[in-house]
């Protein structure tokens, strides 16, 4: 008996290199260095863009610098990252790589949520890898608005956070699954999250988290809960990270959706609730706190927010 041929249509790459089967990728690309360099006037100093490479659908805004003045630190820098498609579709491969000098202060954040919609027929995955770099007495603030999984979303996202000598950084991920709103629970799909976070080769955390709302812990009271909102907010290098702590357990409302710890140099607070405006509040919070205690600033939202 012989073999009958292969009903099954193969889309051949298009010009691009996409493809539309179970082979397709679609990639793109943003690497962004900061330095330190001298103000246009005075013997000041101001964080500066000075590098932005980007291959597909990953851009930057101009660099604004709304806060004020502070002797002896450098304007810091705050930046935009721009995905105009909005959202990560089977095959999306996004790769995000920031080094900040040493000395420099950089401040990034997005424009809106970040939407992860549902696998394609074939089932492929989206992946996003963010890597960060901060050089010996640098700053970063790493503050993208929420992203939001659509029901059936598949994919991994990866956060390396590599620090050396005194670099600081200040930084969240803030999840919401489903839209429960319109009545569309995430039931279906896998997302998994990994956090690398290391200073001079040691690591400082490393953690690894499966959502897969088909295994007991996304429902059980020892894991997920049921929790359709989620996030984490890191900050490493304060002076005194036991007092930081006490002074968030002081200041922010008592609840049981969130608790602050820290371990290894690193505090973390975490979120696990049903609302992405609480979530928000909290990390926001925290954050309004903690920015004075590491860089000597009162926090300075970006405008974007408020849009």
């Amino acid at each position: 008996m012989t073999a009958e041929p292969s009903c099954h249509w193969q889309a051949a790459p298009t010009d691009s290199g996409h493809r539309f089967d179970a082979s397709r990728h679609w990639g793109a690309s943003l690497a962004l260095t900061f330095a330190a360099r001298p103000a246009d006037t005075g013997e000041a100093m101001r964080t500066r863009l000075i590098r932005a490479r980007h291959h597909g659908p990953l851009r930057v805004q101009r660099p604004f610098y709304p806060e004020s003045r502070v002797v002896g630190q450098p304007d810091p820098c705050h930046v935009y990252l721009l995905h105009p498609p909005g959202g990560l579709v089977s095959g999306d491969a996004l790769a995000i790589d920031v080094a900040v000098g040493a000395g420099a202060h950089a401040v990034l954040t997005t424009p809106a949520a970040t939407k992860l919609y549902r696998a394609d027929s074939h089932g492929v995955a989206w992946s996003q890898a963010n890597r960060l770099v901060v050089d010996d007495g640098g700053m970063l603030e790493w503050l993208p608005q929420e992203t939001i999984a659509f029901d059936g979303s598949r994919g991994e996202q990866r956060t390396e956070i590599a620090l050396r000598g005194s670099a600081r950084c200040l930084g969240w991920e803030i999840m919401a699954l489903g839209r429960p709103a319109s009545q569309l629970p995430f039931e279906s799909g896998r997302i998994e999250q990994r956090f690398r976070l290391v200073r001079d080769g040691r690591p400082l955390w490393l953690e690894r988290q499966p959502l897969d709302p088909l295994h007991p812990r996304f429902v059980g009271r020892w894991g997920q809960g049921g929790a359709t909102v989620q996030a984490t907010l890191w900050a490493v290098g304060l002076a005194d990270p036991q007092q930081a702590v006490a002074r968030l357990r002081e200041t922010m409302p008592a609840a049981r959706n969130w608790a602050v710890t820290q371990r290894h140099d690193v505090l973390l607070l975490r979120y696990l609730g049903h609302s992405r405006n609480e979530a928000w509040d909290r990390c926001s919070a925290a954050w309004r706190e903690l920015r004075p205690l590491l860089v000597g600033r009162n926090a300075c939202e970006p405008r974007i927010w408020r849009t």
